[in-house]
């Protein structure tokens, strides 16, 4: 079967259904509105409808970012009215029903007492306008459960183009041209990386799929393979054939159910049509994916821990060289992409794809996705153009600090980042560095602080990650980040002495020097960034005068 054919039958197959003739419904159930009721308005709303006899299809999607407004629920007319009630309380979906019934959603009051049922929202916020969505595109719009969807609207046609008309030469060429660098936090160029393991003349080749997405703050991967799973799946197959790989593996978090549970039956979807498994679209490339889940643990997502997971060793870190493209799962030349990185190459190959390394700076090219959280106003998943300043994704995507509060500073990069103060704001996300003292954008983490929260007690809390989530292969991360942790708790005790901010200097610089893998190479970032921008905090902690700061 050819693409075009392929899509045929998903637009004759929708059009079949009740969502073109009738009207439709979209509830938002991700990991994140689970929390907050998502599941129990969706079941409440199955029910009213079934109850009723009402011919309305209830569609199960995705979160399309704007957690800040969970539960949300779509009605969309079969004449092109569109509606968006947020914060829905499951005790409100009847009301709603009988709204919908009488024509007028648009004049539903939603009050009961003094209690708010739901809300309606446009776009007032900005939270939508200053975005570029090209990975999250479709994202909580359509149906999470239904590849006819992704495929009617243009999903797969990237994977159909490939296969059809491209060499894998060609298809690391234009990958090359773009820009795009890897998203899971070290920002290593793919195409080079893809190179590097075509070059290899052994063969099986593999590609490794890391959704562990482990550390906290980070929740850009789950969000994609929970709201736009297919988007993942067509990346992969497109990098496989890049590669040469016929076998894949894509590693979820082991907490990460819904994640694991969507991605299985999208997988499963793409094999019932064609996409994945044997002879992909008359082709003659196959490739098969097996989905493995981690036992938990943050040195997971550092992909020689990872592989050694796969092959069941012991999960911490390889010595390198050699690289995995060289010798990675079973010795094999070995690709490994993170979620985020493979779901841009849909975009990239598509024939508006040339825009994307036009899309951000010099240094660092395409969009990026934010998982901002905090204390702030609108958390949520944003997708920005690279060189987007952080000021104004807290500011004017994030709408800035609670009522009443002050943003002090943001944590950046998550455990293994740092801290930068509310003066250091504008500066722009990018590979590498923010700044000289620790912060990284890393895999995309910006949580807020406002003058609520010690500094001092926000570093030991990352400290406390750290150590707990070390491995224990490498003397000086095992030993390094429980001693730091020791110190930050004398200090939080009213304990600590002023000796102790060298100790946790020279600790943090031994920490990054001496460890194996990136987990301990970065735990030091929040410990010197923490007392450079905020030294006065930490010589109050032990009794340093305000003017003699040692940090």
């Amino acid at each position: 079967m050819s693409y075009s054919q392929l899509k045929a039958r998903a637009k004759k197959r929708l059009s079949q259904g009740l969502g073109t003739q009738y009207p439709r419904v979209l509830v938002q159930v991700a990991n994140c509105s689970q929390a907050v009721g998502a599941g129990e308005a969706l079941e409440s709303l199955r029910r009213e409808v079934t109850q009723r006899g009402l011919k309305v299809s209830v569609v199960e999607a995705g979160c399309d970012g704007a957690c800040y407004q969970a539960p949300v629920v779509l009605l969309q007319h079969p004449d092109g009215r569109a509606f968006r009630f947020t914060q829905v309380v499951p005790s409100g979906v009847p009301e709603l029903v009988q709204g919908w019934l009488e024509g007028k959603p648009d004049d539903l009051r939603p009050w009961n007492g003094e209690s708010p049922l739901w809300t309606m929202d446009g776009d007032k916020s900005g939270f939508w306008s200053l975005q570029k969505r090209l990975v999250l595109e479709d994202c909580g719009q359509i149906s999470s459960q239904d590849i006819d969807e992704y495929i009617a609207r243009g999903g797969y046609a990237s994977l159909g183009q490939v296969l059809s008309s491209l060499s894998p030469e060609q298809v690391i060429e234009t990958v090359e041209k773009s820009g795009l660098a890897g998203r899971g936090g070290a920002y290593f160029p793919v195409a080079r990386k893809w190179q590097g393991a075509r070059a290899q003349t052994k063969t099986p080749r593999y590609l490794v799929i890391n959704a562990e997405e482990g550390e906290p703050g980070i929740f850009k991967d789950r969000h994609i393979m929970e709201g736009i799973s297919h988007r993942l799946i067509e990346g992969m197959v497109i990098a496989a054939y890049a590669i040469g790989a016929e076998r894949g593996f894509l590693y979820i978090n082991g907490e990460a159910h819904l994640s694991a549970q969507r991605m299985i039956h999208a997988l499963r979807q793409a094999e019932e049509n064609q996409l994945l498994g044997d002879n992909i679209l008359d082709s003659g490339f196959s490739f098969h994916v097996e989905v493995r889940r981690g036992a938990g643990g943050y040195v997971l997502g550092e992909e020689t821990a990872l592989l050694n997971s796969i092959e069941g060793e012991r999960d911490v870190p390889r010595t390198r060289p050699p690289f995995p493209v060289e010798a990675g799962l079973w010795q094999q030349p070995t690709v490994i992409n993170n979620v985020e990185t493979l779901s841009n190459l849909p975009y990239i190959l598509s024939p508006n794809g040339a825009d994307f390394a036009s899309l951000g700076i010099e240094r660092s090219k395409g969009t990026k996705v934010i998982s901002l959280s905090g204390r702030v106003e609108r958390p949520g998943l944003v997708e920005v153009p690279m060189g987007t300043t952080i000021r104004r994704i807290v500011f004017d995507i994030g709408g800035g600090p609670l009522p009443g509060h002050d943003i002090k500073g943001v944590v950046a990069g998550g455990p293994s980042g740092g801290l930068l103060p509310y003066s250091q704001l504008d500066i722009p996300i990018q590979s590498g560095m923010l700044d000289e003292q620790g912060a990284v954008l890393g895999s995309g983490g910006i949580t807020v602080l406002d003058e609520t929260i010690s500094t001092v007690e926000a570093v030991r809390r990352l400290a406390a990650y750290n150590a707990a989530e070390s491995c224990s292969k490498c003397t000086p991360c095992r030993e390094g980040t429980d001693r730091i942790l020791h110190i930050l708790d004398k200090m939080m005790e009213g304990k600590g002495q002023p000796q102790d901010l060298d100790d946790l200097t020279y600790l943090a610089e031994i920490v990054g020097f001496g460890s194996l893998c990136g987990l301990g190479q970065m735990a030091g970032g929040p410990i010197r960034s923490g007392m450079h921008h905020f030294g006065d905090e930490f010589a109050a902690s032990v009794g340093v005068p305000k003017n003699d700061r040692r940090a």
